[in-house]
């Protein structure tokens, strides 16, 4: 019974948008855990949208996906195709005309979000997406995956934010936290089950 209830779940969740960096970083589990992430969402039949660029982290979750199998959407706008060097060897490639365009899409085709590391661009598709369903725009889980601790200070900015009242309590619980893949996948299965 208790498989049959995960496999559901796993149905209820055709696709995750991926937010992560065009760079690798300086510690190679960066790399490592969006190879993991890649893999672990084939191995699910759980479709990868991402940034559709060819470098740093978002190849490196892009190629684990396509190795294992899955199913890869990239969205990319016209200014990034030569910039971040659109990935033409994924399943699908859709060019949006603005970054606002790229990451509608991207929402309206992910059933949940998970950001790895990343810079501005990252933080921006994670705020701009709990943004969105704090207005009830979507009920999508999002996670941020704290690998090597990462994210350790925005969370604690977060709780601050909450702690001089310019964050409710409820909004800040939107955000899921993990530092494994496996628990990532965990709660979003979870959360999918039980919506805030």
């Amino acid at each position: 019974m208790l498989f049959a209830a995960i496999d559901i779940l796993v149905f209820m969740i055709r696709n995750i948008a991926v937010f992560c960096a065009s760079a690798n970083g300086t510690h190679p589990v960066y790399r490592a855990a969006a190879e993991e992430l890649g893999y672990a969402l084939a191995a699910r039949n759980i479709g990868l949208i991402y940034g559709g660029a060819n470098v740093g982290l978002m190849r490196t979750v892009a190629e684990a996906a396509l190795a294992a199998g899955g199913k890869v959407i990239g969205v990319i706008p016209e200014v990034l195709v030569d910039l971040e060097v659109a990935h033409q060897g994924i399943t699908e490639l859709h060019i949006t005309s603005t970054m606002h365009t790229r990451k509608a899409l991207m929402g309206e085709k992910a059933d949940a979000f998970i950001a790895l590391p990343g810079g501005f661009g990252t933080f921006e598709e994670l705020f701009e997406v709990l943004a969105w369903h704090t207005l009830k725009i979507h009920a999508k889980p999002t996670l941020l995956l704290n690998i090597n601790g990462f994210y350790d200070k925005l969370l604690a900015f977060l709780d601050h934010c909450v702690d001089e009242g310019m964050l409710k309590p409820k909004s800040r619980e939107l955000l899921l936290v993990a530092d494994t893949v496996e628990n990532a996948l965990a709660q979003l299965f979870s959360r999918i089950a039980n919506p805030v």
